[in-house]
């Protein structure tokens, strides 16, 4: 097909081909979230189990709805759930990247380490306000507070670094990069 067949035959094709090409986009940005989300979450809890010396809340979740108990019984089952929990939220976390078409004027990279220390910092304070406070009745002290937050905020910056440096242009890394093999 010739390039000026191409060129009219793209300005005459109907809207769905923009819709099915940005829902491609959407669904290829929520893999690479899912697989920034387990990488984010081994971050984060690499990060906040020695300055905390806690597990994550989920083992009160656990043990408050489905055992019973007491939370420290249940220390792999808590981890796990973190785990799950956190490569969800990463996959929604690349479908909403994967959405975002309003700042292509700076770099992928760029925008998922604003957007992802946003949407870090917005799980901790649902997961401090709603999941701890409301539905587990937990309160945290001020210097635990400050750490849960640290903690979200560092698996934001893993998470949408990694998801920016993955959404885009990654079927061609030494186009995109520039990498260059001599130097």
């Amino acid at each position: 097909m010739s390039e000026r067949l191409r060129q009219v035959r793209s300005t005459t094709e109907p809207r769905d081909a923009d819709d099915s090409s940005r829902r491609t986009n959407v669904v290829y940005s929520a893999v690479r979230g899912l697989q920034a989300g387990f990488v984010a979450t081994l971050i984060m809890t690499a990060f906040r189990l020695p300055i905390m010396r806690s597990l994550p809340p989920s083992a009160n979740a656990w043990a408050t709805y489905v055992s019973g108990g007491d939370p420290g019984d249940h220390p792999v089952v808590g981890l796990l759930l973190h785990v799950l929990y956190g490569t969800s939220a990463g996959a929604v976390f690349g479908g909403l990247f994967g959405l975002l078409s309003a700042e292509r004027a700076i770099e992928p990279e760029q925008r998922g380490i604003v957007w992802g220390s946003v949407y870090g910092m917005a799980l901790s304070a649902f997961g401090s306000q709603i999941m701890l406070e409301e539905l587990l009745d937990v309160r945290l002290e001020a210097d635990e507070l400050t750490l849960f937050h640290a903690g979200h905020l560092v698996y934001g910056l893993a998470l949408g670094a990694w998801v920016g440096s993955r959404t885009e242009g990654v079927s061609d890394p030494d186009v995109e990069y520039q990498y260059d093999e001599d130097g």
